[in-house]
């Protein structure tokens, strides 16, 4: 039409995917994922066409863990993963469970991959932590950014996240994993509630005071370029979402849009009978220097 410019995601041909060369083992989950070796050397968990939760869980996946990495948060490293029939066929344990004690094998072609969490040599990695080792995350305060992305994206799930450490390292840091339950899975909709989207521990959100524990990530989300989010959309493969670049585009659209919804969506939890910050509004503590010792007692004092 004269005069108008109308915006559309390009189809592109995912060129640049990871080969993989061999089928490790079967990964837990709903999913049914797949650790996998890439040519790259490296491990990835990879997630298949064909899997029970939908093919756009792929397309979530990729999406929501670019963001939360433009973002600045603790994600691994994502990319699509070109996994050969071949390779399907000569892999005894790369099969799908379709129900009713039917089998069917994992899809070929272009597959999501996530890079395994630790790699090659992990050190240590657990999914799980008792809450009072909790404070001692090297990162703890990424949680309250998460539930930004989480939030903003929709994300109809509970949070997921592994913590790891290095050989030689004392504390754990969190990553976050697990995003295809953004934009409630392969329904592309936003039905938001306040409990959705949120890790299942109210010990990860003890250190937040207020907005202020939201930052930077609150204000990287909603100060976020238009064109971070088309780009990210237009490397989705596109048959992880049924070929439509439309679709994908009104997703992106309404991203958009709900770049100012986030603050809402948290005070909608922060608000909820849970009551997940319970230092929300608390005076920070200040440890003054010791100096002030008392009778050559070595004292603080905490304002």
């Amino acid at each position: 039409m004269d005069g108008v410019c109308v915006a559309m995601l390009p189809v592109r041909i995912f060129d640049l995917a990871v080969q993989a060369v061999q089928a490790i083992r079967r990964m837990r989950g709903g999913a049914q994922s797949q650790l996998m070796l890439g040519a790259d050397g490296k491990l990835w968990v990879v997630k298949f066409r064909n899997n029970p939760q939908g093919s756009r869980v792929l397309a979530n996946e990729l999406i929501a863990t670019r963001l939360a990495e433009a973002a600045g948060l603790s994600v691994p490293a994502c990319d699509a993963v070109d996994v050969s029939g071949w390779l399907i066929r000569n892999s005894p344990e790369m099969w799908v469970d379709v129900g009713r004690g039917e089998r069917t094998l994992c899809a070929e072609g272009l597959a999501f991959g996530s890079q395994f969490v630790g790699g090659l040599m992990p050190g240590q990695v657990v999914d799980y932590l008792p809450a009072e080792q909790v404070s001692e995350l090297r990162n703890v305060r990424e949680f309250a950014g998460m539930l930004c992305i989480d939030k903003w994206t929709g994300n109809s799930n509970g949070r997921q996240a592994v913590f790891a450490r290095g050989p030689r390292e004392r504390k754990y840091r969190a990553v976050f994993i697990d995003q295809g339950y953004c934009f409630h899975a392969n329904e592309w909709r936003f039905p938001d509630s306040p409990l959705r989207g949120v890790y299942a521990s109210n010990a990860v959100y003890e250190a937040v005071t207020g907005w202020e524990s939201f930052e930077p990530w609150i204000s990287r989300v909603e100060e976020m370029e238009p064109g971070i989010l088309w780009s990210i959309a237009e490397v989705v493969p596109p048959e992880w979402y049924g070929g439509d670049p439309a679709e994908l585009e009104v997703l992106m659209e309404q991203m958009l849009k709900r770049r100012g919804r986030v603050r809402e969506l948290i005070t909608a939890f922060r608000e909820s009978a849970r009551m997940p910050f319970p230092n929300w509004g608390s005076v920070g503590r200040v440890v003054v220097p010791v100096g002030f010792g008392v009778g050559g007692v070595e004292s603080k004092f905490v304002m």
